[in-house]
């Protein structure tokens, strides 16, 4: 019946012959496990193409869903953890084995007549894979993927007299937004996928034309192979290796949730994708005026010198060892490539202090003076709980509206807010002293324009809208059940404002939610939630701990837990007391905090207590027993293969050998 079914698509299609074209190639020097590298490009590609296309089944393509359609997809859709760790690590294994291919022909001299056109496909690969990374970041719309879209945008807008249209043309607008958002996506599904399968086709074409170029001593040349079976197992050996590898990843290195995209958060360090490190950190060579060569010289010229390798290099010897000119060149541009990106991977932007809680300056056109950056700190800290700013805050602490005209010093502010029990010993603001040097300065700028000319147009934020506070306090609520009055009384506002806010839906990052917490809470809540400080006329005369939380908060469904704490963020508390001094901020309702923030302060908070935020709900099959089930499997399949591969009969220095009978 198979023969029947073979010979009747045979006669229709060429599959006979086009077999014979992919497997009966001559190898000069016989196979090579060096020579594999291509086979598992190709083999990283269909994995790339497939759990790519399983994921725009669920993926929605909008500013407002694109992250919680890839977290639901990841956690509640059965293997969705393990086609999107698949694709996430598979898109880097492509980058560093397009890269190891390209070294590999470097030092073999494969780029020589009559191979130029092989080499020209190969660079063009190693562009559109690049290309591919760079518009893929940003389709989950989370913080890193944003923010390395808005450096790597940014970019372009260096280039004298078309940057700016460059950068409008690659964001839809000044801003990144959803045309930003559906013009990556566009590029990454629709245009360089067909532009890679067309240069793939193309390179093995030119690849078959000539050959392998096999190795460069002319002696070991005279030794022949055949592609089938001897390479064709070695490719399968490194290819099947290079799978297990991304499934062990996958499993023991799951893609990192960095919590959804959130422009106004000015905790976060905006840095590129691993592989355009090395090119965010070349910039630095290159301020002011010169940032053009950086941005766009270096680059193209680089890429120039790839292409015409060819034609400058032309003298026909292959031996790195009788190159040396040539070698030590590319030893040289490596070099240079390892170490700029491992010095980006740790340096901070210039600007920032080498502090967790410091705020990094944005990119370039986003970089906001000092006073904007000390009106979004006294947001973002809860001082305006306690203070009133033009009849807007609480009553708890000074009136700060005329602060600019009361003839304090500097230094007295400063000390203020670091250490303010040093002016009055029964004060009850808590102590910043994890602020940054550049932090404090940037308060004290902002309360010194406090009440001066034109003050309100000073301190506002460019792009941000202060929402009105209350301005008295708020009246006595009935106590819950965590010895916390309710977040609101019942009368002051509807049910629907004492229901969790849309961050208790969001997976935020703990790790992002760590930096928060240490900014926004340590302060009452000490490190890591286990210490308190006192809160005089509450009926526990201290803040509640958060390490470990209060049990009826505590939940080990993820999502329960969240909406637990999230009513508490969003909408504050009163403690139980008479007369309680510290309250509850509400960073939700009077938008000290976004969204983003509090869904990443929360995750932080849940961790603390042992619960993951981003658990895996419905796994399918579990990482750890998949992993136990699948990977023995194919290792036993690779073993079984190795057998039958000597049993296969084979031309050549091997010819005649034979399982025995």
């Amino acid at each position: 019946m198979f023969t029947k079914i073979w010979s009747w698509f045979n006669e229709r299609w060429p599959i006979s012959s086009l077999l014979r074209w992919s497997l009966d190639e001559e190898i000069p020097g016989g196979s090579r496990f060096p020579y594999t590298l291509g086979s598992a490009i190709l083999i990283v590609f269909l994995l790339q193409a497939v759990t790519g296309m399983l994921q725009l089944f669920f993926y929605v393509q909008t500013v407002d869903h694109a992250y919680d359609s890839l977290s639901f997809f990841r956690t509640r859709v059965p293997f969705g953890w393990l086609i999107n760790g698949l694709h996430y690590w598979g898109a880097n294994a492509m980058i560093i084995l397009v890269s190891l291919h390209v070294a590999r022909v470097f030092v073999w001299g494969a780029y020589k007549n009559p191979r130029q056109l092989t080499w020209l496909f190969g660079i063009g690969l190693l562009l559109i894979t690049m290309g591919l990374s760079f518009t893929g970041g940003p389709l989950p719309w989370d913080q890193n993927g944003y923010w390395a879209a808005e450096v790597g945008t940014s970019i372009p807008g260096s280039v004298p007299i078309v940057g700016d249209t460059i950068k409008q043309i690659m964001r839809g607008g000044e801003e990144m937004g959803q045309l930003t958002l559906s013009r990556f996506f566009t590029i990454h599904t629709s245009i360089l996928p067909p532009i890679l399968l067309a240069l793939i086709t193309l390179h093995l074409i030119a690849f078959r034309r000539f050959g392998s170029v096999g190795p460069w001593h002319e002696a070991e040349r005279g030794v022949k192979g055949l592609f089938w079976p001897d390479q064709v197992y070695k490719d399968l050996v490194v290819s099947v290796l290079v799978i297990l590898a991304l499934i062990t990843l996958s499993v023991f290195a799951a893609t990192p949730f960095s919590g959804p995209a959130d422009p106004l958060d000015t905790s976060y360090i905006p840095k590129p994708e691993w592989n355009f490190l090395f090119l965010y950190e070349a910039l630095k060579f290159f301020p002011g005026k010169l940032e053009p060569i950086g941005s766009v010289g270096v680059p193209t010229v680089l890429i120039f010198i790839l292409l015409a390798l060819p034609f400058i290099d032309r003298k026909p010897d292959r031996n790195p060892f009788k190159r040396p000119v040539a070698m030590a060149s590319g030893l040289l541009f490596a070099a240079i490539l390892i170490v700029l990106t491992v010095v980006g991977y740790y340096s901070k932007p210039a600007g920032t202090e080498p502090s967790t809680t410091s705020a990094p300056m944005p990119s370039r056109g986003l970089v906001p003076s000092p006073l904007q950056r000390g009106a979004q700190l006294f947001q973002s800290l809860g001082c305006n709980t306690c203070h009133r700013i033009n009849a807007v805050g609480g009553t708890v602490g000074p009136d700060l509206s005329h602060e600019g005209i009361q003839g304090r010093s500097r230094d007295w502010l400063a000390a203020q807010i670091r250490t303010p029990k040093a002016h009055n010993p029964a004060s009850v603001m808590p102590p910043f002293s994890s602020l940054s040097e550049r932090q404090v300065d940037d308060l004290v700028d902002y309360l010194l324009s406090l009440g001066a000319k034109d003050a309100k147009s000073a301190s506002q934020p460019h792009g941000i809208v202060q929402q009105p506070l209350r301005a008295t306090p708020e009246p006595a609520a009935p106590v819950n059940r965590t010895g916390m009055q309710s977040p609101r009384p019942p009368e002051a506002v509807s049910s629907l404002k004492e229901q969790p806010g849309p961050a208790s839906y969001m997976i935020g990052s703990a790790k992002r939610g760590g930096i928060l917490y240490d900014m926004e809470c340590k302060s009452c809540h000490g490190i890591q939630g286990r210490d308190t400080i006192a809160n005089p006329g509450s009926e526990d005369g201290k803040v509640p701990p958060l390490n470990p939380i209060d049990r009826e908060l505590f939940s080990k469904d993820p999502q329960s837990f969240a909406a637990n704490i999230d009513t508490f963020l969003q909408h504050g508390s009163i403690p139980k007391g008479s007369n309680p001094q510290l309250r509850m901020p509400t960073f939700g309702d009077t938008n000290s905090l976004t969204q983003q923030q509090i869904a990443n302060i929360e995750a932080y908070v849940m961790r603390l207590n042992g619960v993951d935020r981003a658990q895996i709900v419905n796994p399918g099959l579990t990482p750890w027993n998949f992993f136990m089930i699948v990977v023995p499997s194919i290792i036993i399949l690779l073993l079984i293969t190795g057998g039958i591969y000597r049993c296969l009969p084979r031309s050549g220095p091997t010819e005649g050998k034979r399982c025995p009978k």
